[in-house]
């Protein structure tokens, strides 16, 4: 998958910026049809929908109130909360009163969480954390209409291979009744209910948890928890196993095999000296890999494989993180430890950077301000060039050096 980052609506509520698209199948951008008046792409996807089987009734009446919808578009390109490093977005998203929520939740929902572990293998401090963080528990859906959002972006050429195919989903969840193309709301890009998924995702993973008889995703936690966990199975989701767990390092530690791109089982890492910070670490067959979201003198964790998994929901390295480590916190795991990191770049500089090592030949992902993972393994690569401590973490006296 081929995901643009995003933020959610909680984060809308606690840094006022923009939520963005959740996980779906991408395609090839310059084979999708967009643009030019939006009155022409509407009939151009009335008569795609009719050809992939929808009947004349149907497509008209899914078709008929859609508007084009410019504050949909602006919150698409508001998304400058991912500068910020991992230490300060943790904060501000994990307060103790989410965390509180969540365990209380967790209690009112028991016998849900005992169906997500015992039927997909899910721990249930990873379902609350996205929870917590798409929609404050369901308190933030969203208030942009679902299909208008989905055809304006469809419509929009910097991403229609990824929202093309969730209009035309649209269609098909407008036709088993799961969707009212005038009411429903949610997320700017079209996400729906209290985990956040696209239309895409509820027809493939939507989970009748309440025994209704509907796939209710904005007012049933049951149906929005068990759905969620089976859209992170079918992610491919590793039943029982962990995703991350802070650790301790030796000082003398080589820098150079840390971050996603490096890895081992964990007994090769218990030989060089990596230790849980509290507990034990998983089983010595199991793969990990060492990730210093601030470099060698921050926090420091042991990402195991179901942490790729949390890339298939979200792209964005820092919400990744993030979501990951609160799902630990509300499992028991003590705050992490800080430490002391050196400087880090601002979003000009870190353009700036971008920039000076995408003239070295590195694919970036993008000049965006964001010290993404394809950023992270460049800087590392360079690091290592000029004989710098090579924990991937971005700081002046390397931009100075570049």
């Amino acid at each position: 998958m081929n995901l643009p980052q995003r933020a959610t609506l909680a984060l809308v509520a606690a840094l006022s910026i923009a939520p963005g698209p959740a996980s779906a199948q991408d395609t090839a951008q310059d084979t999708v049809p967009c643009g030019g008046r939006f009155s022409d792409f509407l009939d151009q996807a009335r008569a795609e929908s009719m050809a992939k089987g929808h009947d004349r009734a149907t497509v008209d009446a899914f078709f008929q109130g859609i508007r084009h919808d410019p504050r949909t578009l602006a919150a698409d390109q508001a998304q400058g909360v991912f500068q910020m490093p991992f230490v300060d977005f943790a904060r501000h998203l994990i307060s103790q009163n989410r965390i509180d929520n969540g365990r209380a939740n967790l209690n009112k929902y028991a016998s849900v969480f005992d169906r997500v572990r015992d039927e997909y293998g899910v721990s249930p401090g990873v379902l609350l954390a996205f929870w917590a963080l798409e929609t404050d528990f369901g308190a933030v859906q969203g208030d942009y209409n679902t299909v208008n959002s989905l055809a304006t972006l469809a419509h929009d050429c910097r991403r229609p291979g990824l929202f093309r195919p969730q209009l035309f989903a649209a269609v098909e969840l407008f036709e088993k009744g799961g969707l009212d193309p005038a009411t429903t709301t949610g997320a700017w890009a079209g996400e729906i209910g209290m985990v956040q998924m696209l239309p895409q995702d509820i027809l493939s993973n939507g989970v009748d948890g309440d025994g209704d008889g509907q796939v209710t995703l904005k007012t049933s936690a049951p149906d929005a928890l068990l759905s969620g966990a089976s859209m992170l199975k079918s992610l491919g989701w590793r039943a029982n196993e962990p995703w991350l767990q802070e650790i301790t390092l030796p000082a003398t530690f080589d820098w150079a095999q840390t971050g996603l791109n490096h890895r081992r089982p964990v007994a090769g890492w218990k030989a060089l000296g990596v230790a849980a910070r509290t507990g034990d670490l998983a089983g010595d067959d199991l793969s990990a890999s060492v990730l210093l979201p601030q470099g060698r003198n921050g926090p420091a964790f042991l990402a195991y494989p179901n942490f790729d998994v949390y890339f298939e929901w979200n792209q964005s390295f820092i919400y990744v993180t993030t979501a990951a480590y609160f799902g630990t916190r509300l499992e028991g795991a003590p705050v992490f430890d800080a430490g002391r990191p050196d400087t880090g770049l601002s979003g000009d500089q870190m353009k700036a950077l971008q920039t000076a090592l995408v003239a070295r030949g590195y694919d970036v992902g993008g000049i965006d301000g964001i010290l993404g993972e394809k950023t992270r393994e460049a800087v590392q690569a360079e690091q290592q060039r000029l004989g710098m401590p090579a924990d991937a973490w971005p700081t002046p006296d390397l931009l100075a050096r570049l």
